[in-house]
């Protein structure tokens, strides 16, 4: 590889796709990528779509700098298996592992202009996942699960209902209902593309206080153990 090569290996099963890239992150460019829509099935389209882009790539895993993996909220499943993939091949090559929320990853784009970002997920179950970054990508608060009715609440709690916001994720367009002329304009991708995510971590690499990721959920899981059958105790 060229001189000043950082490789990178970004993952996402968090939603409504398995995805995969290999970034460049000292030309800031993906090298590869690779995306499959699907609802379930993360844990068996994984690693075959990882080998694919390795071969693509004609990498070998230990020329990676660091691998990162969307961290949630989404799917408690897809996010969990993210996560495993993501650590045991940082394990097995000795390499960092880097956490990226979905919601800074679908803002993420969009920043750099002069309005805050507002993501917007519908989490179904008459709530929706919500985050406010400022343009600079800061967050502007903590991320939570709020009833529609509670958005705009959410929003001036945040700082965010001086001046026009960019709405985006699954729920923008609901967003945009209820926060009316307060949305200058909004996307609905449902989920956020595999580069960002890179990007976001290839911010972070070398950073002293980077954590080891750990899942970010904003409700408990949507299964539940089943009542009933339960051993007699002895």
């Amino acid at each position: 590889m060229p001189e000043g090569t950082v490789l990178i290996l970004a993952l996402d099963t968090a939603g409504d796709a398995c995805s995969a890239c290999v970034f460049d992150a000292g030309a800031s460019r993906v090298v590869a990528e690779r995306s499959e829509a699907m609802a379930r099935g993360h844990a068996e389209a994984l690693f075959p779509m990882i080998e694919a882009l390795l071969v693509e790539a004609r990498l070998a895993p230990g020329a990676l700098a660091a691998v990162a993996v969307t961290t949630g909220p989404g799917s408690f499943t897809g996010v969990r298996v993210g996560l495993a993939a993501a650590k045991g091949l940082g394990l097995s090559v000795g390499r960092p592992v880097l956490g990226v929320t979905t919601l800074e990853a679908l803002a993420e784009p969009f920043l750099g202009y002069s309005q805050p970002v507002l993501v917007v997920l519908d989490a179904r179950r008459g709530e929706l996942f919500v985050a406010l970054f400022g343009a600079d990508g800061a967050a502007l608060g903590e991320p939570a699960a709020v009833a529609p009715e509670d958005l705009a609440a959410f929003v001036d709690a945040a700082g965010g209902s001086g001046g026009g916001l960019v709405a985006v994720g699954s729920g923008a367009a609901l967003a945009a209902q209820i926060l009316g002329p307060a949305v200058a304009r909004q996307d609905a991708a449902a989920v956020p593309g595999i580069g960002a995510v890179a990007r976001i971590a290839a911010r972070r690499l070398g950073a002293p206080d980077t954590a080891p990721p750990v899942p970010l959920y904003l409700r408990g899981a949507d299964a539940k153990p089943q009542l009933g059958f339960a051993l007699p105790r002895a």
